[in-house]
């Protein structure tokens, strides 16, 4: 069934159009908070609730061309919830690695008032960046900050050592600084 046929579904506020949403975007969706998660039964249950907020936000939402990207948003950030709640003093490992490989070139929103405040312009400067990329660096970029992927998991995607996953995250990661620094931010 296609985005627009299932969109239609929740307009009408048709139960069929979780269990369309599950049937196409299920898998994806329950690894994605999987890899953030590293426990099953947690990410089957954000999977249910990712379900649950989609049918609350559609309407007034109708993330027709962009309704992978709009269910991966919230399963994402309920995952993160999850890890927050549960890690309070016990960080996961995942996101310790991913957050360790960004903080050379992402402002520290606790150090940095301006990046605090205005998290959608920054938002809309780190989209900027990116989108100034070729579309590889973008993709394996998005693949391991977005997605969680590992660099064995993009190297195999991208047929390509997981060597040059790893040269062309770091070439990313100081382009990103560079050009945040040259937008103002402190990095």
């Amino acid at each position: 069934m296609l985005d627009g046929e299932i969109i239609d579904l929740y307009l009408k506020r048709e139960p069929d159009a979780i269990r369309h949403t599950s049937e196409k975007y299920g898998s994806r969706l329950l690894a994605l908070s999987n890899r953030l998660l590293q426990d099953m039964e947690t990410a089957k249950e954000c999977e249910n609730d990712t379900y649950l907020q989609a049918w609350e936000r559609i309407p007034p939402n109708e993330p027709r061309e962009y309704f992978f990207a709009f269910l991966a948003k919230i399963i994402r950030h309920l995952s993160l919830d999850v890890c927050r709640k549960k890690n309070r003093q016990k960080r996961n490992a995942v996101i310790v690695e991913l957050s360790g490989e960004l903080e050379q070139c992402i402002p520290d929103r606790s150090s940095n008032v301006q990046t605090a405040v205005d998290g959608n312009e920054f938002g809309r400067v780190v989209s900027e960046f990116l989108r100034s990329l070729p579309a590889q660096q973008r993709n394996m970029f998005v693949r391991r900050y977005w997605y969680a992927d590992s660099v064995a998991q993009i190297a195999e995607e991208f047929a390509c050592p997981e060597n040059t996953v790893k040269s062309i995250l770091f070439r990313v990661r100081g382009k990103m600084k560079r050009f945040l620094e040259k937008e103002g931010y402190d990095v």
